[in-house]
């Protein structure tokens, strides 16, 4: 119980903090919709994105390679409960520090120097404006890059030290960076005030985040120690691989936006909306549950206690499962309703909210194998293996670009997200027969329960379809349509957890004897 007790106020801190980050970062792109819509200068503008976005986001972010390595080699070596790491560690760190700054700073100016040559190859298009849009923007945002492994670094300490707040919190500034410079953009009609704010907003989360790492005791003194330093190594062979690995997941967004490019005006900005609503509710689950457990679990794997990582994977990723299968069932029942209701106003019209729910009802049935594949891979980081789960993301590139060519001419936008759900199933199956090799996780316990909430779920969709089906609204009435939306999804919770009930699912009865207990304290208070 104190286990359990302790991993769920780190995940409810988490979650809580992440939900904020999160509902920032959708206001900000309720901004750039309504200010610049779907069409060209939004496709430029997230065109461009996605290199700074491969640096910040998916290499430097929390989850990402050098906040895993970080965690995973630092988490063994240190003690959280020291007011003062060790002057070993602390070399350790500025090794690592300048050698990523050395790396990033190069990447940043060959992207500076060759963006229109780099765009040109993304963008399989002859519109010259956009590609030059597109190559402004990312001029612009090439010290987003230098930042990225360098912030990815100070969340990995922070997080190892148990400081979850910050790390998942100061994504917020570049949002509200981004919201500021919008609201007083009227007439920027290159987007060149967004490529601006973005770099502004990077540079804001580097600024916050070194002060709390110099006060863990951690001095800035460069050097490049890379001889005879086992401990460097360990973190080199755990970021190159994740971060190719990284680079692969990133080779899928080209390959998608190769694809996309064939497509309409506004295709690519469709998708990556789709992609925000989809990582507003996942984001915060697996944030929630991963960041506490994968200190965890490079502890546990240290110490060869393969039982209690079996006890944290299945409390976790069950939990995990539990609450995302009705989110997804309830995304695909109401994504037309929630697409319109978050993004339709301004230039954001009905045209381009059908673009965006045909993506995201595809995208939604990611959710549970996306939950699995990213707990699995922190088991690998957690083995000082991230060359499998690169292999496997390697591995699947042309099964990506295939069924891309072949759903394309049939779903339009939908072949993208449909393809994404059906890779990331695949990455997902084939790392967890090939985990077994390290630790037998013991998944009929997973596949059981999770028949059961998938169960649970189908029955539940089902009443609140028959409801969603004959619920007259006027859909041009935004307060109406939020209750709508609102009352069905609630319904779709609380029936969902009815049958849960009667599937006796363990966490149900965990969850209302919780309740019980908090009602008790609060009555003997």
């Amino acid at each position: 119980m104190n286990k359990d007790t302790s991993l769920l106020k780190a995940a409810w801190l988490i979650a809580f903090v992440t939900i904020i980050s999160k509902f920032v970062g959708f206001l900000r792109d309720i901004c750039i919709a309504n200010y610049y819509g779907a069409g060209l200068v939004s496709d430029a503008y997230f065109y461009a994105y996605q290199i700074p976005s491969l640096a910040i986001i998916l290499m430097g972010g929390v989850g990402g390679p050098f906040h895993s390595a970080t965690v995973s080699v630092f988490a063994k070596i240190v003690n959280p409960e020291d007011k003062i790491p060790p002057e070993k560690v602390n070399k350790l760190f500025n090794t690592f520090l300048t050698s990523t700054f050395i790396v990033f700073a190069l990447f940043s100016i060959l992207v500076f120097v060759f963006s229109n040559e780099i765009l040109s190859f993304i963008i399989h298009s002859d519109n010259s404006e956009l590609i030059n849009y597109a190559s402004g923007h990312l001029k612009i945002m090439t010290p987003v890059i230098l930042i990225g492994g360098i912030i990815g670094i100070y969340y990995g300490l922070l997080i190892t030290y148990r400081c979850f707040l910050l790390p998942n919190i100061s994504p917020v500034l570049m949002s509200l960076c981004i919201i500021g410079i919008i609201a007083f953009s009227k007439g920027d009609i290159t987007g060149r005030n967004l490529a601006i704010a973005t770099t502004i907003g990077a540079v804001m989360q580097f600024l916050v985040q070194a002060p709390a790492v110099h006060k863990l005791g951690f001095k800035l003194k460069p050097n490049l120690n890379i001889k005879n330093n086992p401990e460097f190594k360990n973190l080199v062979e755990l970021v190159f691989p994740a971060a190719l690995s990284s680079t692969i997941g990133q080779i899928y967004v080209y390959v998608d936006m190769f694809f996309a490019s064939q497509l309409r005006e506004g295709a690519w900005t469709a998708v990556g909306y789709a992609n925000r609503i989809f990582q507003f509710p996942v984001g915060i689950l697996v944030t929630a549950f991963l960041v506490p457990l994968f200190p965890i679990f490079s502890k546990l794997v240290g110490e060869k206690n393969y039982e209690e990582i079996k006890y944290y994977f299945h409390k976790g990723v069950g939990l995990l499962n539990f609450v995302a299968i009705p989110i997804m069932f309830g995304i695909i029942l109401l994504a037309y309703d929630m697409v319109q209701l978050v993004f339709q106003r301004g230039e954001f019209n009905s045209n381009a909210t059908y673009m965006v729910t045909q993506a995201l009802t595809f995208l939604s049935l990611a959710i549970i194998p996306y939950v699995f594949r990213d707990s699995v891979t922190r088991i690998f980081y957690s083995f000082n293996d991230s060359r499998t789960p690169f292999l496997v993301a390697l591995s699947s590139i042309v099964i990506k670009f295939i069924l891309n060519a072949i759903f394309i001419s049939k779903l339009g936008i939908a072949a993208i997200t449909l393809s994404t759900s059906l890779v990331t199933l695949i990455n997902a199956m084939w790392l967890g027969i090939i985990l077994r090799r390290k630790i037998d996780l013991e998944y009929k316990i997973y596949f059981v329960n999770l028949t059961k909430m998938l169960l649970a779920a189908i029955l539940a969709f089902s009443v609140n379809f028959i409801l969603y089906k004959y619920w007259i609204v006027q859909n041009s009435n935004w307060i109406l349509l939020f209750i709508k939306t609102f009352v069905i999804f609630m319904l779709c919770m609380l029936t969902y957890t009815a049958f849960a009930a009667a599937f006796k699912i363990e966490y149900v009865g965990e969850l209302i004897e919780r309740i019980k207990n908090y009602i008790k304290r609060k009555i003997a208070r």
